[in-house]
């Protein structure tokens, strides 16, 4: 019997230990945290957004500005045809600014200004219907298309 209780007495003492040993590990209290991975996948996701914002943004405000432009030469467009209309025997290539300035909306004084997206000031060829946006001496339009009506008056009226 003395036998069996040496083996029933080891079989239980390594049960014991090893129970001892568990719940010496458990009796540390869990701290809360984020790990290093975490935290590198939350950096990574707010660069993503951050640089989408970025690129977004950019392209709102380039198309702003060509919405813009082709709000202002719509108006030139408008004055022209309105013009047109008072002087029908008048070539349109000897239409002038200053011809155009009583007809344009909301009283202005003066020719509307379009700033380009880069280089020197545009100016507004009003001796062509429908009238173009000129850098220097060649026409303006960075969109690519004339029927887009952005940097353009466009024929889609």
């Amino acid at each position: 019997m003395t036998a069996e209780k040496r083996c029933f007495t080891r079989h239980f003492g390594h049960v014991n230990q090893l129970s001892v040993s568990i719940s010496r590990h458990r009796r540390r209290p869990l701290l809360p945290g984020l790990t290093l991975i975490e935290m590198t996948i939350v950096i990574c996701v707010l660069m993503a957004l951050i640089g989408t914002g970025l690129y977004v943004g950019g392209s709102i405000k380039t198309w702003r500005a060509g919405r813009d432009a082709g709000e202002k030469l719509r108006a030139v467009y408008s004055a022209q045809r309105m013009y047109l209309a008072d002087n029908p025997t008048v070539n349109t290539a000897n239409i002038t600014a200053a011809n155009l300035i009583p007809y344009l909306p909301d009283r202005a004084n003066a020719m509307p200004t379009v700033a380009p997206l880069k280089g020197s000031a545009l100016t507004i060829r009003v001796s062509v219907v429908p009238p173009v946006l000129l850098q220097g001496n060649t026409p303006y339009d960075p969109s690519g298309s004339t029927s887009d009506n952005l940097w353009d008056a466009g024929m889609g009226e």
